[in-house]
């Protein structure tokens, strides 16, 4: 019976079946079939990888890693039991009892969970047919990432503005896994950083640092932070502080040191005082004086001057010759003026001595109204001539008689005038008797004496005036009573007269010495407006029984206030060009005088207040209106402050000046010409000239053109410019001349 190709291979195919089942047969005895047979090895376990690394895992997560057994024996394997071993350690995906093939695989997940630090070993055991595999097992628990700043805080103190302070910031991981600082936001006027490059990973236990500077533009004290974000831990904040002070800057007094006179082969001392008037410390590095016969003495460098501190120096003469001489010293330090100097000048004169005997004099007690004389001996011990050119004397009540200039001592001669003490008030008087000495040293001779007199009060100030005080208040003065005689002053009595008029402070009797003192207040309390008269009588056993006070005040009215509008907004206004608004001030309570408007804030510069004429009475009930007026300089939001200063209670009164400048249209010139009546021609040139005071300018080659294109277009022009313009054909030839002038006006926005 024939058969198609695919039923021959169909039956060649259960040909193949029979057969192998054949050789089955011949394995289990059938005999003749088959050739020798072999026999099979046992089932044998291996695990893939051998064993398992968990590295670094942070405590409280847990990690897992994949692993595999194969039985890569002859025969079937069964895998019986499964023991896993070691802290933290877990098993999943695989089950005993599992039974693996020849050459069949288990893929298996190990978990390892540390709940400490530490590392942790562990292991895997198979027990199967044939013994037990193991798979080693080893993990490390880690802290997590920590990162830690040092220090937390910073405070930079006081810094001079215009200067900059800095300090270092440490990073650290104290933890056991990486950190990344992913930003870091500074706050605070003046606050900076530097040195930190984001994103910043630290491994475990490393640092880093940057830089924070505080540079204050302006004085006051100033808070901010630096905000680090960090990946996996929560946020890092440094707080930050300074304070903004005056540089340091240097003022000497005496500005200038003149030495007068100073004998040959002496030395003349003055004491210069510097002081650092900034708001952080000066070092003075050197003073160095130039100049002959000048010297310096009494500072030790460097020397630090605190804010507000002073010190003193010396700066002495020494001629060596007579004569006129000029000098410096310059005193070189951090401060603001980095380099003082100080002029010094000296004039010596040849050497004499000049002595007074008694070199001082004290006449004692005195009553006021009489005197006292002594005699005063002057005597030149010196080798050469003294001249006394001229004479003052100091102290009230001090005078000299006898002595006539310029009067002349040869060496060892003497000279006799009298000094006469006569007090007109009580009291210790101190005062010198002062000689110019040409050829010598000046002579000073110290004079004191002191005057009694009976008790005599007196009254500072002399009378009390009240100004203005608003009626329904109360305004106080302080008044001092003082006893000027040497003998007590019994003070029975303090009496005000005189409305709105008293005293408070004082409580008679009251007992003062010679030169005590007593403060006491007076008080106006007026309940009308007007002007009031009145007296304090101070009544004592003084040689003035009766000491009168004179009073008087003025009482007013309540103070007006002043209102202004506010905000006073201009609008948009192009650059180049101004806009106005209008504003009106009113007066409420009472009339207001208004003295002054000043201009500040952001941008005064650009607005101006206009149509007011100072100073401005603004009446209750009528407004003066006035204008604002915005010329922008730049483009965007401009803003300022307008305050008008007046007699009102809220003065002075602000508005708020507000505008926006916009940026000018640009603008093209459009030049059209009709084509040369010349042929070939092959192009054409386009001049231009700026057109002013009705003249045009130098033109200029702009551009060119085709000889078949008679259009032309200026892109570059400038608002607010008239231009002429000429065109010229070119051919062969040449370039002709320029063709018939247009003028085009470019508008100013």
């Amino acid at each position: 019976m024939p058969h198609s190709s695919s039923q021959l291979h169909s039956g060649k195919s259960q040909w193949s079946t029979l057969l192998a089942i054949g050789c089955l047969g011949a394995l289990l005895g059938c005999g003749g079939l088959g050739g020798k047979q072999q026999a099979q090895g046992p089932g044998e376990l291996t695990p893939s990888p051998t064993s398992l690394n968990f590295g670094n895992v942070q405590t409280g997560t847990s990690q897992s890693l994949n692993d595999t057994v194969t039985n890569t024996g002859q025969s079937s394997l069964t895998i019986s039991q499964i023991t896993v071993t070691g802290t933290g350690y877990s098993i999943s995906g695989i089950s005993a009892p599992v039974t693996l093939t020849a050459g069949q695989g288990a893929s298996f997940s190990v978990q390892f969970a540390p709940s400490a630090i530490g590392s942790a070993s562990g292991n895997i055991a198979f027990q199967t047919d044939n013994g037990t595999v193991n798979l080693p097992l080893s993990g490390t628990g880690v802290m997590a990432g920590t990162l830690n700043a040092s220090p937390t805080s910073i405070s930079f103190g006081s810094v001079g503005v215009g200067s900059a302070s800095s300090q270092t910031v440490t990073l650290k991981n104290t933890g056991g896994e990486n950190v990344t600082v992913t930003a870091a936001t500074v706050s605070g006027a003046g606050f900076s950083d530097s040195g930190l490059t984001l994103p910043l990973t630290l491994t475990p236990n490393q640092s880093s640092t940057f830089t924070v500077s505080f540079a204050p533009q302006v004085t006051g004290s100033v808070t901010g932070s630096v905000a680090l974000s960090v990946s996996g831990q929560t946020d890092v904040d440094i707080a930050l502080s300074g304070m903004g002070v005056a540089p340091a800057n240097l003022a000497d007094n005496p500005a200038s040191v003149t030495f007068s006179n100073v004998v040959v082969g002496t030395t003349a001392t003055q004491t210069v005082a510097l002081q650092n008037t900034g708001g952080v410390s000066a070092t003075i590095t050197a003073v160095t004086p130039t100049g002959t016969g000048f010297s310096v003495s009494g500072i030790t460098l460097p020397y630090v001057l605190g804010a507000g501190q002073s010190t003193t120096f010396s700066v002495k003469f020494t001629p060596q010759t007579a004569g006129t001489f000029t000098g410096n010293v310059a005193v070189i330090s951090n401060a603001q003026n980095s380099t003082l100097n100080i002029p010094v000048t000296g004039t010596a004169v040849a050497a004499g001595n000049l002595t007074a005997s008694p070199s001082s004099i004290n006449f004692g007690n005195v009553t006021v109204g009489t005197s006292q004389s002594q005699s005063v001996t002057l005597k030149n011990t010196g080798g050469a001539n003294v001249s006394v050119t001229g004479a003052t004397i100091s102290g009230a009540g001090m005078t000299y008689s006898g002595l006539s200039f310029p009067l002349t001592l040869t060496p060892n001669q003497s000279f006799t005038f009298g000094i006469t003490f006569a007090p007109t008030a009580s009291g210790t008087v101190s005062g010198t008797m002062s000689l110019t000495v040409s050829g010598a040293s000046n002579l000073g001779i110290p004079l004191s004496g002191t005057g009694q007199t009976a008790a005599t009060l007196t009254a500072n100030p002399a009378s009390i005036t009240f100004t203005n005080v608003t009626v329904g208040s109360s305004s106080s003065q302080s008044e001092t009573v003082k006893n000027t005689g040497q003998a007590d002053a019994h003070i029975s009595a303090v009496t005000p007269t005189g409305t709105g008029f008293s005293v408070t402070g004082i409580t008679p009797p009251l007992t003062l010495s010679g030169g005590q003192s007593v403060t006491f207040t007076v008080k106006f309390t007026p309940q009308a407006a007007g002007t009031f008269t009145g007296n304090v009588a101070v009544s004592s056993d003084a040689q003035n029984p009766t000491l009168n006070i004179p009073l008087s005040g003025t009482a007013v009215g309540a103070q007006g206030t002043l209102a202004v509008t506010n905000p006073i907004n201009v609008g948009s206004v192009v650059v180049g060009s101004s806009g106005t608004a209008s504003g009106s001030l009113t007066a409420t309570g009472a009339t207001v005088v208004v003295s002054s408007v000043t201009l500040g804030g952001t941008n005064p510069s650009e607005f101006a207040v206009t149509g007011l004429t100072f100073p401005v009475t603004v009446n209750v009930g009528t407004p003066v209106s006035f204008t604002v007026k915005f010329t922008p300089g730049a483009t965007g939001a401009a803003s300022a402050t307008a305050s008008f200063s007046s007699n009102a209670s809220n003065s002075p009164t602000t508005t708020t000046l507000t505008g926006t400048g916009t940026a000018q249209t640009p603008h093209t010139v459009q030049l059209t010409w009709a084509a040369s009546g010349t042929p070939d021609v092959t192009s054409y040139n386009v001049y231009r000239a700026t057109f002013s005071n009705n003249v045009c300018g130098s033109y200029a080659n702009i551009g060119s053109t085709l000889g078949s294109v008679t259009a032309f277009t200026d892109n570059n022009v400038t608002n607010g410019t008239t231009y002429c313009y000429a065109a010229t054909a070119v051919d062969e030839a040449g370039e002709s001349g320029y063709s018939n002038i247009a003028e085009a006006q470019v508008p100013n926005s």
